[in-house]
Parts: C-alpha cells; sequence; structure tokens
C-alpha cells in the first residue's frame, strides 16, 4: 500500500511579502502541487487592525498562483499569525505531502490534513455554534490526513475570523446580535470558541458541556493541542491538522507538550526527548538543525502573577497582553532550543490552562542519533 510522506520547510521572511524562501525551494525541486498549507509569524502588532497577516497571505496566493493550475491556490491553508515581539523571527512554515515508500511496517510518521470551513456568519463568532462548525471541520482534517484515532492528533492550527464595525453592522442590519460590539474582544472570543471547537473534536470536551455563556469565561474547559489566530483576512475557518498516522513514513515526526504556565519548560524538555532529542540544557548542533518547527501557544495568566510573583501584562493600557505573552513565551523557548524562529501565537483563550498554553514540536528523526526508528 502506497503511504503518504510530510515534507516541512521553515524559511525566513524579510518582511510581510517575502517569499523568497518558498520561491527558491521550487527552483531547488519542490514540487508545489503537494503544497498543503503555509504557516507564517508575521511582524504586525496581532491585533484586529494587524494587516500584515492579509498582505502575506495576499503574496504567497499570488506566488502559488503561479505555479498552480486556476483554482489551485485556492485549496491552500494560509495561516498567518500577526505579532513578533521580543527577538522572535519572522519566518514562514511550508507543509507538504508526497508520495513515499510502502507503508507495510514503516511505523507511523508525521501526518498533515487540511479543511476549510463555509463562512461564519457575524453573529456566530464567539458562540457555540462556532464551536460546532470547527469540530465538524477538524473531524474532516483528520479525514484528509488519515488519522483514525483522535489520541494520535498532535496540534491542530486554526486561522478563524474576528468582528469587525461593519461585520457588527451587517449582524445587526439582519436583526441579529453579535457577541460583542468591542472588536478586539472579539478576536478572544473566536479563538476560544474555535479551541473548543477541537476540544469537541478530539473528545476533551464534550459539546453538549458548552454554552455560549461560557466562551472565553470558563478556564476549566481547554483543549490541550489546540491553536488558534483571529485574522481579519478571512470568515471562515483554515484548519491544518497535525498528528501521526500509520498510513505515512519518513522521518518526519510530532509531540506536543502543554505547559502549566509561561516558565514551565519541563514538559517541553519531556516532548523532545521523546522525539530523540539527547541534548543536556539547550539545543546545539545537529539537534539543533533536526528541530525542523516548535510552535506554541502564550497567553498571560488571568491571576495577573506567575508563580505568586505579580506581573503587568494585564494592566499595561499600551500594549495588549498577548503581545507581552509573546515576547515572554517566544525569549523562554528560544532559550531551550537555541533559535528565534518560533511560531507563538498570542491569546490562548481555551488553549492549554490558564497562562500556559500548547507546544508542538516537529523533528526530523533522521537527523537524531538517539530517535526511535
Amino acid at each position: 500500500m502506497m503511504a503518504r510522506e510530510a515534507i516541512v520547510l521553515r524559511v525566513p521572511a524579510a518582511a510581510p511579502d517575502d517569499v523568497s524562501g518558498i520561491e527558491s525551494a521550487f527552483k531547488a525541486g519542490l514540487d508545489s502541487r503537494n503544497v498543503v498549507a503555509i504557516l507564517g509569524k508575521t511582524e504586525g502588532n496581532g491585533c484586529v487592525n494587524d494587516f500584515t497577516r492579509a498582505f502575506a497571505v495576499s503574496a504567497l496566493h499570488r506566488l502559488m498562483e503561479r505555479h498552480l493550475p486556476a483554482g489551485g491556490a485556492d485549496a491552500i491553508s494560509y495561516v498567518m499569525s500577526g505579532g513578533t515581539e521580543g527577538a522572535l523571527s519572522p519566518h514562514l512554515l511550508l507543509l507538504a505531502r508526497q508520495d513515499g515508500a510502502s507503508s507495510d511496517g514503516a511505523g507511523p510518521a508525521l501526518a498533515i490534513g487540511s479543511a476549510q470551513t463555509a463562512d461564519l456568519r457575524p453573529e456566530d463568532i464567539g458562540r457555540v455554534a462556532q464551536v460546532a462548525q470547527v469540530a465538524e471541520g477538524v473531524r474532516a482534517a483528520m479525514g484528509d490526513a488519515s488519522i483514525g484515532d483522535a489520541a494520535e492528533v498532535h496540534f491542530v492550527q486554526i486561522k478563524c475570523p474576528l468582528l469587525t464595525a461593519g461585520r457588527v453592522m451587517d449582524a445587526e442590519a439582519r436583526g441579529a446580535t453579535a457577541v460583542t460590539r468591542d472588536t478586539l474582544k472579539s478576536m478572544g472570543l473566536s479563538r476560544g470558541a474555535s479551541a473548543l471547537g477541537v476540544a469537541v473534536a478530539l473528545g476533551e470536551v464534550e459539546l453538549d458541556a458548552i454554552t455560549d455563556e461560557m466562551i472565553g469565561r470558563d478556564p476549566t474547559l481547554w483543549s490541550g493541542r489546540a491553536s488558534t489566530s483571529a485574522g481579519v483576512e478571512l470568515m471562515n475557518h483554515e484548519i491544518v491538522v497535525l498528528g501521526m498516522s500509520p498510513a505515512w513514513t519518513g522521518p518526519l515526526a510530532i509531540d506536543h507538550a502543554v505547559m502549566a504556565d509561561a516558565i514551565d519548560v519541563d514538559p517541553v524538555r519531556a516532548a523532545l526527548r521523546r522525539l530523540g532529542f539527547t541534548f543536556d540544557g539547550q539545543l546545539r548542533g545537529d539537534e539543533q538543525g533536526a528541530l525542523l518547527a516548535l510552535l506554541a501557544k502564550a497567553e498571560a495568566g488571568g491571576s495577573g502573577r506567575l508563580r505568586g510573583r505579580r506581573h503587568t501584562m494585564l494592566d499595561d493600557s499600551d500594549i495588549s497582553s498577548t503581545r507581552h505573552a509573546r515576547a515572554f513565551v517566544g525569549g523562554v523557548l528560544a532559550g531551550l532550543v537555541g533559535h528565534s524562529e518560533i511560531f507563538v501565537s498570542g491569546g490562548a483563550e481555551h488553549q492549554g490552562p490558564d497562562g500556559g498554553g500548547p507546544v508542538a514540536i516537529i523533528a526530523d528523526r533522521s537527523r537524531l542519533a538517539g530517535a526511535e526508528r
């Protein structure tokens, strides 16, 4: 039986519209028809008016249009996360798949699936209707990845919509009511509803246990594998599922961890070791090169304290707490892995415990002497 094999390429970005790294990969022989998704960290503010995300998507879409038949570029998921505060480095993650060797006896390997939902009505953003739609989309992406067991899903990256003043007015013109008129608050509610959709699809939370009033308010409901990012550039959901599947082959593998708070690196260390990293301290040399991608969520703890010490992320009226959290968690993880091309997404509503968040690691096991084969 023919298996599929995953390809993960991480390239730096000199600007939101810099697609030269991916263009170079195509020139070097990567088949553009195999691209499933492109994730990216862009250098905007990560808030409602962060148009670096749409700028990056536009540039990527034009690139793919040049390399694919008509309509092919529309099938790719473009998930841009704004905000590279601190020393986080803007970069792109290209996720592709190709035919691999026979899967017989090859064992599980990284599997990539994607799905796009229909457009969501503005009045459904941040409500249970969004949770249900995302759950259905996650299940579709799991099917696309040939992952039958939810336990084998290690990370679900979602780009979800947010409310603008115009979208609120559209709902009200039809006699509906948006969940909020605060466009910045809508980002968190959309991220939270999308994360709970992942939790429902993966069996972490029951749909019937969720009400509209709980979304964004009940921190006891969360997914350990969801990462959601809201943007003004879409009204649907672009969903990318990453996991392990025996239907896939090749050296790539993924594992995940859940940070209990913003400096909880021990679970991340444990995940690295499960993948075969044998480092003592910061990753260096070949082991650093074997780390293809590190994705994480960041959130300012609602108590205003971190292990008993006061933090001011929630009290800063000049800079959103999500921006502080991205920079802080990015620095913590960069100190662990030895570089700053890390996909840290701010705003972890229902994504891990309050103040913490999920982390995913993609590694090339062929470059790790201690890895299981």
